[in-house]
């Protein structure tokens, strides 16, 4: 049994954030084979189900970036989670230079999840951030905290590793970016290659190949423990640099060219 560990946003997703009907065909015809079938995504939950293809497919889900895993029945197999102290001290700095703070939690993303605010102004993100009262949070019942997204404007991306800078080698955490304007604050146990070796030790699987599909730098983490790496044409150069093969871009069905054409896994 092969493993297919596929990212969603930027790869199995098009720009209208669907996947199309030839990579669905694709998602079942291995299925059909009797490959595992894998959601690997920094995507919530609650952002992956609501996808009309996902709710018509039986599939392990890895959220958060490998914070939480679901089985193919929506079972909860597995959550790692920021202490409520490592989180207060991050949250401090990210605070203390001026960049947009994302919350993912058990009650959801706060003030918001990534994708609905994909679309959004400057002006609108920006109040957003400002308006939204994060002291709140703190005093929410059983509070788990999976995720932080310190997150910049498309002209701010020196940002990004000032941040990198403030927070290396000070706190048990994991940091990627699945876009070059953010960075993704994690658990150091929540990685998506960690997730895939944790799932096949789990379920007590023997995964003969793990074929790795991704755009974001987020990815790159899958591509270490993947057999075969492939990146998206709209992938940046050093996730490109990172994979063992380049695929035509999502809005190309990138993903089904790949295992039709490029790795010639299906007729």
């Amino acid at each position: 049994m092969k493993c297919f560990s596929l990212d969603l946003d930027g790869t199995l997703l098009n720009s209208h954030h669907e996947i199309t009907e030839e990579s669905v065909k694709v998602l079942n015809e291995l299925q059909a084979q009797g490959h595992c079938i894998i959601l690997n995504t920094g995507r919530a939950y609650a952002d992956v189900i609501k996808l009309d293809a996902v709710k018509k497919m039986k599939m392990p889900i890895f959220c958060v970036n490998g914070s939480v895993l679901f089985s193919a029945e929506r079972e909860l197999l597995f959550e790692a989670t920021l202490s409520i102290d490592v989180y207060k001290d991050i949250f401090s700095i990210l605070k203390g230079m001026n960049v947009g703070i994302l919350v993912y939690t058990n009650h959801g993303g706060l003030p918001s999840t990534l994708p609905p605010l994909h679309d959004k102004s400057r002006q609108e993100l920006d109040k957003i951030f400002q308006e939204f009262d994060y002291d709140q949070i703190l005093h929410l019942e059983d509070l788990k905290i999976y995720k932080l997204i310190a997150l910049v404007h498309p002209d701010q991306l020196e940002k990004i590793d000032e941040v990198k800078k403030a927070l290396a080698d000070k706190f048990p955490v994991s940091m990627a970016s699945s876009h070059p304007n953010n960075l993704e604050i994690t658990s150091n146990e929540a990685h998506k290659g960690k997730a895939l070796l944790r799932y096949q030790d789990m379920m007590n699987l023997e995964f003969e190949e793990i074929l790795a599909f991704g755009d974001g730098g987020n990815d790159i983490a899958m591509f270490e423990v993947a057999t075969t790496a492939v990146a998206m044409a709209n992938a940046p150069m050093q996730v490109q640099q990172a994979a063992d093969v380049i695929t035509k871009s999502n809005d190309e069905d990138g993903f089904s060219h790949a295992v039709r054409n490029l790795l010639g896994l299906l007729d």
